[in-house]
């Protein structure tokens, strides 16, 4: 049985703050850095929590609806990403290389399995391909709702194998897919009651006309899954008609960690989406996500709202990966090592500030 998540006890964001108003700083000097590091007292259940070691779990998977041109990238592009990832040429190994965080990559479903991964990796390689892609949602569900539960404990078994036996304290989500973001859209669409072109951005760099024929693929979807719509469907519904396989592994994942008390760094459009998924179906874990940055997607905006999260950066950004969720470990780990390591008006003997 999955452990429960419990939602943060206030008690702690209360002791967190009043030791932060102790710090030889004025009051709230430090603006956001202090609410995340609240976020991660009561997470962790002390006044000097820690962020090493930290990872970042990258899900690959590819998706039957790619079959109706809403990409401007080729399927295969999936596959030899992850190889990319593996060789640590990608922008996320260089970045998670800077931040001091271990990569992990899951293959979730990619069309083509990678025929011999490298031996001597830049990234941990996991091999737990639910099918070879999904089906095309325009014509029928992508997956079934058994598969969306095995993804799901994939994304469990990954984060209590491969994350908690390392100690690992936070988690940055990202993914990797041709067609993920008609999928996130598609699931975005359904779970807030919004029409498709609302939530429904150019993904890989389509132009307008590309633009169009991928909300209508998507209207054409939701009025196949769900004809009767009119206002948001239940999650797990969602996730089989119109999801990914790396998307349900991302929410079985921010589950799993947030049982175990990990801070969940949410990256872009993709893995947001995946967080509001995994707090439709278990609200606690909305306390144990931080949201990175705001991505340029027109869904990412909307997604960030219905789960009440500000972004910490606004650069951009529109890769994937875990790009933006890595570029912000740095912020998090800073608002851990003021609680740690900055000392108090009494330690330092201060006694007071100047007005």
């Amino acid at each position: 049985m999955p452990n429960p998540i419990s939602s943060l006890d206030p008690i702690w964001l209360e002791r967190a703050a009043a030791y932060q108003a102790r710090l030889t700083m004025p009051a709230g000097a430090l603006g956001r850095l202090l609410e995340i590091g609240r976020q991660l007292c009561a997470i962790q259940e002390t006044l000097k929590p820690c962020t090493d070691p930290a990872a970042v779990l990258v899900m690959a998977a590819d998706h039957g609806i790619a079959d109706e041109g809403v990409s401007a990238y080729p399927q295969e592009v999936t596959g030899q990403m992850v190889a990319n990832f593996l060789h640590g040429g990608a922008a996320i190994n260089v970045l998670a290389r800077r931040q001091q965080a271990f990569v992990i990559v899951v293959d979730m479903g990619m069309k083509t399995a990678l025929a011999a991964p490298p031996t001597a990796s830049a990234s941990r390689f996991v091999s737990q391909a639910i099918a070879r892609g999904t089906a095309n949602f325009v014509t029928e569900p992508a997956m079934t709702s058994t598969q969306a539960l095995q993804a799901q404990d994939v994304g469990r078994r990954v984060v209590a194998e491969q994350l908690a036996g390392q100690g690992v304290r936070v988690v940055a989500l990202g993914e990797m897919g041709i067609g993920n973001t008609t999928s996130a859209s598609a699931i975005a669409a359904a779970l807030t009651g919004l029409p498709a072109a609302a939530v429904t951005g150019r993904g890989t760099g389509l132009d307008d006309a590309g633009l169009r024929h991928k909300i209508a693929i998507i209207d054409r979807a939701l009025a196949r899954h769900f004809p009767n719509r009119h206002g948001p469907v239940e999650a797990a519904e969602v996730l089989a008609a119109v999801g990914g396989f790396e998307i349900a592994g991302l929410v079985g994942a921010a589950r799993e960690a947030a049982s175990r008390r990990m801070l969940i760094v949410l990256d872009g459009f993709i893995s947001s989406v995946a967080g509001l998924l995994a707090a439709r179906l278990e609200p606690a874990v909305r306390d144990y996500f931080i949201a990175s940055h705001r991505s340029v997607e027109l869904g990412h905006r909307v997604v960030l709202e219905v789960l009440d999260l500000v972004p910490l950066v606004d650069l951009g950004l529109r890769l994937g990966e875990g790009s933006g969720a890595v570029l912000t470990l740095n912020i998090i780990h800073s608002a851990a090592d003021i609680l740690r390591d900055m000392a108090t008006f009494a330690s330092a003997g201060v006694t007071g500030l100047p007005e």
